[in-house]
């Protein structure tokens, strides 16, 4: 208890010196009221007056109470501010530390703002994720009536009787032979199927398999051999080359097997993304894509089944995977193959048996009737003296006519010799 007062009275008398010395309690100037009175130093009588109220109400405190520490620290402050202009009342503690609680928020806020304090955060939205809610899809393009050209197609193909039902790669391997082997001569029958007739892929493959068509049998073949068992194929030369670089590839990364992926059959020399998917479907019975050749592209283009026209197979084997069904695949090949060669021909189409006629875009347009162009009879002064040259036949009747209707002019002399002959 004595050391309790003992720093209370302590820092009583540090505040009262504190206010008498202050320059601003220490003016002795007198002040005039309206009654006329003077008053002169009355400022320090309140200041005394005010740190006895403190002195009197800090012994009233609990000794105990942390709350005596914080009421010394805000005596210092308001000594040092000034005399307050708000009254105090009976209990002056209370005040005191409602003052100490709120003032420190009052000063911040009356702080002037920073420059970072005035630039606007950037907030970040985030959107929470509904459970349970299924994306909107949106609508996929497909040609108009597409179903309905594919029926009519499978019913003009249900012959089966085209060059390729008989003749292409599918029929071309021995079929006796182990599967590796099997799959190595589907794949070679691919090859040389490139910019040929299935008839005479068909009669160089039966040659092929004849001599021995595997792998240890086409690396130990000379270049000279393998092309006159291949030939006409078209670019039989670059597909002898092509094929003994496939088969030490064969050998060496894949045991004399051909690669089960779309990735590695593309990796072979002279092996097209039109062949990787063709070879997969045949060879390793997996759908990994549209085979598209010259017919599946041109038909393709044809019957309005893309969305903008394309240039090459390649653009057209993605353009119709984006919409085709996944089931149709492996179809589209040899139906688009055989319908094209027998009824959507490249040049002058059978338009008037096709089904699809009423449904084509381009139905009678591919295969126009030429007519003769009109002929005007040229006039002897229009022929051009190259054409002359190379008639000389036609020149020199020009050059009669013209002796016939323009004679040369016969001097006197001459006539009088006539007339004596006469």
């Amino acid at each position: 208890m004595p050391q309790v007062y003992s720093s209370s009275t302590s820092v009583c008398y540090a505040v009262c010196r504190l206010i008498m010395t202050s320059p601003y309690f220490s003016r002795s100037s007198s002040v005039v009221t309206r009654s006329g009175n003077r008053t002169a130093g009355r400022t320090a009588r309140d200041a005394a007056s005010l740190g006895f109220k403190l002195a009197s109400s800090l012994r009233t405190v609990d000794p105990n109470s942390t709350v005596a520490v914080k009421v010394e620290v805000e005596e210092a402050k308001i000594s040092e501010q000034g005399p307050s202009s708000a009254p105090l009342s009976a209990d002056g503690s209370q005040e005191l530390l409602h003052q100490a609680r709120v003032q420190p928020k009052t000063e911040t806020d009356a702080l002037p703002l920073s420059s970072h304090s005035r630039r606007r955060r950037q907030l970040k939205v985030e959107y929470d994720k509904a459970d349970g809610v299924t994306p909107v899809k949106t609508e996929q393009w497909e040609p108009h009536d597409w179903k309905k050209q594919l029926g009519f197609i499978r019913e003009m193909r249900s012959g089966r009787n085209a060059p390729v039902d008989n003749m292409g790669a599918e029929k071309c391997y021995d079929a006796e032979a182990p599967a590796h082997v099997r799959r190595f001569q589907v794949l070679v029958s691919l090859m040389l199927s490139s910019q040929t007739k299935d008839q005479v892929t068909a009669s160089a493959m039966q040659r092929l398999r004849a001599h021995g068509c595997t792998v240890e049998n086409i690396l130990h073949t000379d270049d000279d051999t393998l092309g006159k068992l291949i030939y006409p194929v078209g670019f039989w030369r670059s597909k002898v080359k092509y094929m003994k670089l496939t088969s030490a590839m064969l050998q060496k990364d894949f045991g004399g097997d051909i690669p089960n992926s779309v990735e590695g059959l593309v990796r072979l020399p002279g092996i097209g993304p039109k062949m990787a998917h063709l070879a997969m479907d045949i060879a390793w019975d997996q759908v990994s894509g549209i085979g598209v050749d010259t017919h599946v592209h041109r038909i393709s283009n044809r019957l309005g089944w893309l969305r903008k026209t394309t240039k090459n197979p390649e653009e057209t084997r993605k353009a119709l995977e984006e919409w085709l069904p996944r089931e149709l695949w492996s179809e589209i090949n040899w139906l688009l193959v055989g319908f094209g060669q027998q009824v959507c021909l490249p040049v002058n189409p059978l338009c008037s048996v096709c089904l699809n006629q009423h449904s084509c875009p381009s139905a009678f347009k591919n295969s126009p009737t030429k007519r003769p162009k009109a002929r005007t009879p040229r006039s002897p002064r229009t022929i051009s003296p190259f054409k002359a040259k190379t008639e000389p036949e036609q020149e020199n009747a020009v050059k009669g006519e013209r002796t016939i209707k323009e004679p040369t002019p016969v001097s006197p002399a001459a006539q009088r010799r006539r007339s004596k002959n006469k």
